[in-house]
């Protein structure tokens, strides 16, 4: 108000409230030479000494929710390129990447899915990151600054080898959403996957990236279900592998017809199984054993009446 107040002695309180702009307001920032900053200022006017002020900062979030179908859409680059110098070359080296969609939340883990194929004579390494591009415009002049904010590392691949990523995981870390509204400040990501190759030029793809506030619901529900659809279908998979696995019986195999029937006892059969058993023919199973091996002799019970002579001869 514009009365004045004529306050005693003590501490007092005013509470101030203050409406937001209706516009959408960029996302506070602070970078490598700008930053995006919003403060609350408070001025105490006194008439016959100097006015007393003081403020602090309020931290401002411009929300992205990463469910748009812009950013519902999938991503993928393919690139090749030719290990070398010259008429000297080793062969071709081959890359092709592909993410889910372009939208992401901090904390959640980006799956990639490539392919590799090393045709050269040289020992490559692939590998995946994502960057920040922080791009400042002022007075007609553009400055940017790139950083590396997390990376992954995959397998080396020897030349004729291929190599497949089936869903390789990268977590984002906290960073700052994307500033993509501002006239003077732009802040960008991007997911590279790439090649590192001895004695020549990294191969690599690059892929945009839209860093959100507000997660995908259904993306992650759908993950979520799949996942624990995967580990009830495999739950069955233990349950009919043995800890021990049992032996097969071997007698059988060695024992001939004429012997199993000499030891066998005779089981005289039910003129109707189903009155004696009271039950169904199916569920009635008859016992059945391997009969006990026969006692260890060095006589051949079944001797042959020709015996077969070889010639020896000796040598001196």
């Amino acid at each position: 108000g514009e009365e004045n107040l004529i306050l005693l002695d003590g501490r007092h309180e005013f509470p101030f409230s203050f409406q937001l702009p209706q516009e959408p307001l960029v996302t506070s920032f602070t970078g490598k030479y700008g930053s995006i900053q919003y403060y609350v200022k408070a001025i105490l006017e006194r008439p016959a000494a100097p006015d007393q002020s003081v403020q602090t900062e309020l931290q401002v979030i411009s929300h992205i929710d990463v469910s748009s179908p812009a950013l519902l859409t999938p991503v993928l680059r393919s690139q090749e390129k030719m290990v070398g110098c010259w008429f000297f070359t080793s062969g071709p080296v081959s890359l092709s990447a592909k993410i889910e969609r372009k939208g992401y939340c901090n904390g959640e883990a980006i799956p990639i899915y490539a392919e590799i194929e090393n045709c050269s004579s040289r020992l490559i390494v692939p590998k995946a990151a994502i960057f920040q591009t922080q791009t400042y415009l002022a007075s007609g002049k553009t400055k940017t600054f790139r950083q590396m904010v997390a990376n992954v590392r995959g397998n080396h691949i020897a030349s004729g080898s291929t190599d497949t990523w089936n869903g390789k995981t990268l977590k984002i870390p906290p960073v700052s959403p994307s500033i993509l509204d501002c006239c003077i400040i732009r802040v960008e990501y991007s997911l590279a996957v790439y090649i590192h190759i001895p004695g020549a030029k990294k191969l690599m793809i690059e892929m945009p990236l839209v860093i959100g506030t507000i997660p995908c619901i259904g993306f992650s529900s759908r993950n979520s279900s799949i996942t624990s659809q995967f580990s009830m279908d495999m739950s069955w998979l233990a349950l009919t592998m043995p800890e021990h696995p049992e032996a097969p019986p071997n007698y059988a195999d060695v024992v001939s017809e004429e012997e199993f029937s000499r030891h066998a006892p005779t089981y005289p059969l039910p003129i109707d199984c189903e009155e004696q058993l009271c039950c169904p023919v199916f569920a009635y199973i008859q016992e059945f054993r391997f009969q006990p091996p026969p006692l260890y002799s060095e006589i051949d019970p079944h001797p042959t009446d020709v015996e077969e002579v070889q010639p020896v001869s000796f040598m001196l």
